[in-house]
């Protein structure tokens, strides 16, 4: 399809004439481009080895320690390991959460007059607001410190449904999924640390992978975008904390949606984090824009199109008070903060110690006592999708095993030490077997224990089943089965 003729007067105001032109003959070459991110809580990265992806390796993505690059594209869906969150699809261009992560960190540590920053040893807040499918929420939450709490938003129901599911599989314990429109905040004025906006844009980015939208790009929506991404931006602002940060992008390139929003965001009251902070960007081929921002193109670099840049909201930043008995505001949308004191079990051993153990109806979540406050905050103040761990279900005396629980990192640490708790036994299967269980298909375990086992494949748990000698229930949910051929 021929790109439209003001896309093209666009794209030459915003990257000058010699990229524009690299960008327009790569949108027309086909290439596809598959990387994959590594779940540092399962695996670790120094020793992935070859063989670990479904596909061979081509190299690193040279801005994100935990990025690489596949040489083909493979049935992700026939990989056992990415069931079980070893790792994360995602494009390489959108893995900026390290470069913008360490850009505050330098920027914090001039701030202080350090010589290194020590933002992210604090325990931060931080919200992903327009975060699904997941990819910028996992990649983020990777890197905040364990105490950190993140709460993953998606506006949109059937997408939250989405990223609840991808936050499941990546298996950490310190990230609420939440379902709420951007003005629905106000019950967290300035109790925000870090906000990530990667607000919905005209999608120049996607047009070489995805063709059919330049058919939907036009003048009009770039100006419609823009303006629907300052209000976004209005709606939120007031909930992210003096001296706190915010990470903007978009996957676009023309300078109404990516430059002129930084300079509209100045408006609001917040610096621009200056492109000395970025010293690396440019050593890996990505454009420091006029205002400050990063500019990811498919002719300078190996990925799509992405625009990111980080801002501080004026004032000094302090550690918030975020769930305190002070922060009683009630929010449209959020559950009732009246409701009764949770129903405590004391029962389920499937957990450690430092784990509050809450009875939910018949399922027990676990929340790690750090963070029950702040996630009970949460709850009473938004529309919540997924929090804490779903650990099992209570049928009278008996607890079966949740599936979510399987996917857990504190499982991963369980089945590595060799420590399940009791009630529970470990079996490693192979791929043939992997593939039965996650299609559902009859399974049969010689030798194994009886009653409830977790299925583990090359060390990550995968689901459990009760095996009953001859044959085994599977407690994987119907929603997650692949529903492919498998041989």
């Amino acid at each position: 399809m021929e790109l439209p003729v003001e896309f093209r007067e666009y794209a030459v105001a915003a990257l000058g004439e010699e990229v524009a032109q690299g960008l327009f003959d790569v949108i027309g070459s086909g290439e596809e481009i598959t990387s994959v991110r590594v779940n540092p809580f399962k695996v670790d990265e120094s020793s992935v080895e070859e063989g670990f992806f479904p596909a061979e390796v081509e190299g690193k993505v040279k801005w994100s320690e935990l990025g690489h690059y596949l040489k083909e594209r493979p049935v992700f869906t026939l990989d056992p390991l990415f069931h079980a969150g070893g790792y994360y699809v995602q494009e390489a261009s959108s893995m900026y959460m390290e470069l913008a992560l360490n850009a505050i960190e330098k920027d914090y540590a001039a701030r202080c007059g350090e010589e290194e920053g020590t933002f992210f040893a604090q325990r931060v807040n931080a919200l992903d607001l327009c975060a699904a499918p997941g990819g910028k929420s996992t990649h983020l939450v990777s890197l905040l410190g364990k105490d950190s709490l993140l709460v993953s938003n998606e506006v949109i129901k059937s997408r939250s449904v989405i990223l609840a599911d991808n936050i499941a599989k990546w298996g950490c314990d310190n990230v609420v999924v939440t379902n709420n429109d951007p003005s629905d905040f106000g019950a967290f004025e300035g109790l925000f640390d870090l906000i990530v906006v990667d607000a919905p844009c005209s999608g120049e980015g996607l047009f070489r992978k995805e063709p059919e939208a330049i058919g939907e790009w036009s003048p009009a929506n770039v100006q419609l975008c823009a303006q629907r991404q300052q209000r976004i931006l209005a709606d939120i602002w007031p909930a992210l904390a003096p001296g706190g940060y915010l990470i903007y992008s978009t996957c676009t390139y023309n300078k109404h949606e990516n430059d002129g929003n930084l300079a509209w965001l100045e408006g609001l009251g917040c610096n621009i984090v200056t492109s000395s902070s970025f010293t690396t960007a440019s050593e890996s081929g990505i454009i420091l824009t006029e205002k400050g921002g990063l500019q990811f193109v498919p002719c300078k670099i190996k990925g799509e199109g992405q625009f990111m840049a980080v801002v501080r909201k004026e004032g000094d930043w302090e550690p918030s008070s975020f769930g305190s008995a002070a922060q009683g505001k009630k929010k449209k949308g959020g559950k009732d903060a009246k409701k009764g004191a949770p129903q405590m079990d004391k029962d389920c051993r499937y957990l450690p110690d430092n784990y509050v153990k809450v009875l939910q109806g018949d399922l027990v979540k676990g929340y790690r006592k750090e963070l029950y406050e702040k996630i009970k905050f949460v709850e009473e103040n938004l529309r919540t999708v997924l929090s804490g761990i779903a650990v099992a279900n209570k049928k009278g005396k008996d607890y079966v095993p949740h599936a979510d629980f399987a996917l857990q990192a504190v499982v991963a640490d369980m089945v590595a030490s060799e420590c399940l708790p009791d009630g529970i036994s470990a079996v490693e299967v192979g791929r043939e077997d992997a593939l039965k269980f996650l299609a559902k298909e009859p399974l049969v375990l010689p030798g194994a224990p009886m009653g409830y086992v977790l299925l583990v494949y090359r060390g990550l748990g995968l689901g459990f089943v009760k095996n009953l000698g001859n044959r085994t229930n599977n407690l994987l949910p119907m929603a997650r089965r692949i529903r492919m051929e498998i041989r």
